[in-house]
């Protein structure tokens, strides 16, 4: 017997009892005539005493352990004489009789605690030592425990789980596909699935009117902390239901989720509209654990001679409470600074200071004076002590700009409160986005996605401009500032989806080809349907409140979307390349690497 119990459920009630543990060695004591050593698993770590005038041998061994070292020990649980308040297992320890080595090991190239001094790409090249650190381990289980009661929850509600298929036709629209070329049909290729939409809308004509999977989905796109090229959905789609329908069964998900894994009440989600959203926060992923809303200045502050605003197309601020003498003039060329780097592209930044002895201090002051800069303190209800930031330019691109300074003064000043979530439905967003370079429209969502019911006819029948402002039966759950899932009604009649496919710039013959399979069903009956899928990663990451969804995946990607653990992507055997009937070219084989 390997075990009796695991290293982290012994207690006082065990006192005098004999058993048996087996683990990993965290780290041993040598205290002249004593000898500790932790003994970790996957639960928790148990003490193990050693005592040199009991038996010296035994003693000996156990100081010849090193780090990670594999074994097992049989002894008697006794009370510690100076206890660990802060582990489980702090009250007891075992008195060793029989100690057995199961397997040496090599020193970790890092250390496997809390805070480890390994980066992150040697954590990912010895991913097995960094899932022995609670920290990934903890990670690891909620995720597992968090799917659990996902498929509980829609299993529940009469949901269906059906897998769909990983080798599938390649699609022109959205992310880059991974591409998988086929032995039996040389020059063809399966992709890999962004998503299983089509499947999941064909399900529906199938009759299969609730269905989900926890499933696997790929995309060949750059890379960042929130995206990987293999990810994980919780992928969902529902008959003869309207957004109200869809929006109640997620919502509950949500809090099922949120209740039994973190104990926390939601309570209902308010909705926004996605044009409100942007005008109110400049993006459709509002952050609403704090105000800082937006302000728009236009009446107050152009035509006075300041030619940056009276150019622009907007001028708009928020407000930052408290920290007009906090906040030195060095601080605020930091954060102008901050606002210029490329990645926000800011041309500068103004401030006004309403000072808590009443004064007034603005980078603008020479242009306006205390009455006007007065007035605008008075549409954000600004009160001594308060700061204005304002931003002017074009509408959209000032808005994206103070959406990120208000989103890193939400960081500075604390207003991201651990363990508060804020969720939101975003609805009624655009239906086609217009791309001035390429001359077209693309999808805000996806193809599939209907105009809501009283914009159909606007769409069948309007011209290009009324195309521009259609609005989309389209939704997205969006908490604490990131989009946890999104969807929409999809069209269920194939005139409206030809339409749609037109719209986006595809040929009948290139509609045919690569959907013909999904028109042809709607003439079999479609049902009205509609759906939406959770990023799984994502969701994981921020009920946990962080950022990087890498480390609730067991073996993740780098950020050039490599596995550093076995290497991957590698060549292959020309071998290979011959039976696939593939030329790579100047790409090197394995032979030639």
């Amino acid at each position: 017997m390997y075990r009796s119990h695991n290293c982290g459920e012994l207690r006082m009630d065990h006192v005098g009892q004999e058993v048996t543990l087996s683990g990993w060695v965290q780290i041993g004591r040598d205290l002249g005539g004593m000898t500790f050593v932790d003994l970790r698993d996957r639960y928790g770590i148990t003490q193990l005493a050693f005592n040199l005038d009991d038996n010296a041998d035994l003693c000996m061994q156990a100081r010849k352990l090193g780090r990670e070292f594999v074994i097992t020990a049989v002894g008697k649980v006794r009370e510690r004489s100076s206890k660990n308040p802060d582990r489980p297992t702090g009250n007891i320890e075992i008195e060793v009789t029989e100690l057995k080595v199961l397997n040496a090991a090599k020193t970790p190239p890092f250390t496997i605690t809390e805070e480890t001094d390994g980066g992150d790409d040697l954590r990912m090249k010895y991913r097995y030592l960094d899932i022995r650190r609670n920290a990934v381990k903890d990670n690891i289980i909620f995720r597992s425990k968090l799917g659990l009661e996902t498929r509980k929850y829609l299993t529940s509600q009469d949901f269906v789980e059906i897998e769909t298929p990983f080798l599938i036709k390649s699609t022109p629209e959205g992310a880059r596909d991974f591409v998988v070329p086929s032995r039996l049909n040389p020059g063809q290729f399966y992709a890999l699935p962004q998503s299983p939409q089509t499947f999941k809308q064909i399900l529906m004509v199938g009759g299969m009117d609730k269905y989900f999977q926890i499933v696997k989905c790929f995309r060949d796109e750059d890379l960042r902390a929130d995206r990987q090229p293999e990810f994980t959905q919780i992928d969902c789609e529902m008959s003869f239901v309207t957004i109200e329908d869809i929006l109640n069964t997620f919502e509950g998900l949500t809090k099922h989720l949120f209740k039994y894994t973190l104990d926390i009440d939601l309570g209902d989600f308010p909705r926004m509209e996605y044009d409100e959203a942007l005008k109110r926060y400049g993006s459709d992923k509002p952050d609403l654990r704090f105000d800082m809303e937006f302000v728009e200045l236009n009446d107050v502050a152009q035509n006075a001679g300041f030619s940056v605003f009276d150019d622009a197309e907007l001028v708009v601020g928020i407000c930052a409470e408290g920290i007009a003498d906090s906040y030195s003039n060095k601080d605020m060329k930091k954060l102008t600074e901050w606002m210029q780097r490329p990645q926000i592209g800011a041309k500068g930044l103004v401030y006004v200071k309403f000072q808590a002895d009443g004064s007034i201090k603005s980078t603008v002051g020479k242009f306006f004076d205390d009455d006007q800069l007065r007035a605008w303190g008075a549409k954000f209800d600004a009160k001594p002590g308060d700061v204005l930031f304002i931003v002017s330019g074009e509408a959209e691109k000032s808005r994206k700009q103070l959406s990120e300074l208000r989103l890193e003064m939400g960081r500075r000043l604390g207003l991201m409160k651990k363990g508060d979530f804020k969720p939101l439905w975003v609805i009624d967003f655009p239906l086609l986005e217009w791309d001035e370079e390429s001359e077209r429209f693309h999808a805000m969502h996806h193809p599939f996605t209907s105009p809501k019911q009283e914009e159909i006819e606007k769409m069948l029948n309007g011209d290009h401009e009324t195309m521009k402002s259609l609005k989309a039966d389209a939704y997205d759950l969006v908490i604490n500032g990131a989009e946890i899932g999104g969807g929409s009604i999809r069209i269920h009649d194939r005139e409206l989806q030809s339409k749609n496919f037109d719209l986006l710039g595809f040929t009948k013959e290139e509609a045919e080809e690569q959907f013909g399979f999904l028109l042809g069903a709607f003439e079999y009956g479609a049902p009205p349907h509609g759906g939406l899928a959770f990023g799984f990663d994502r969701l994981c990451a921020v009920m946990n409140g962080q950022s990087s969804i890498r480390d609730f995946i067991a073996f993740p990607k780098n950020n050039q979307g490599r596995d550093m653990m076995i290497d991957a992507p590698s060549p292959v055997d020309q071998t290979q390349l011959n039976e696939l009937k593939l030329e790579l070219g100047e790409i090197e084989t394995k032979e030639e690497a």
